[in-house]
């Protein structure tokens, strides 16, 4: 079965603690809901840094990806309905929705 990745983009953070506790807990039960879909979910990034061409290191990124989760399900259009019932679009953030390729493995 396909996997999908959800990409988490943008989003505006919450105006006090009490807020945060209220989102995460809407996010935690879309996860729950996605039973064994959820392959890899809830996985945010920090601290994200560049390396570039040179091999210089800069700090920060080039998108607002704040973190992905992973899906399995039977076609794009599924993980689709998906993302749309993700709260993370509540809060003002958008999702990106690829179908991930499967690589030879070389053995």
């Amino acid at each position: 079965m396909p996997q999908f990745v959800i990409v988490y983009l943008g989003g505006e953070k919450p105006a006090s603690a009490e807020e945060g506790q209220q989102h995460m807990a809407k996010y935690m039960q879309w996860i729950g809901s996605l039973g064994d879909a959820a392959v890899s979910p809830a996985n945010p990034l920090k601290n994200t840094q560049t390396v570039n061409p040179d091999g210089s290191v800069s700090q920060g990124g080039s998108c607002a990806m704040s973190g992905y989760t992973v899906i399995e399900t039977d076609s794009m259009d599924a993980a689709l309905a998906i993302a749309r019932e993700c709260p993370f679009l509540d809060v003002g953030g958008s999702l990106e929705v690829s179908e991930l390729m499967q690589m030879p493995t070389g053995k």
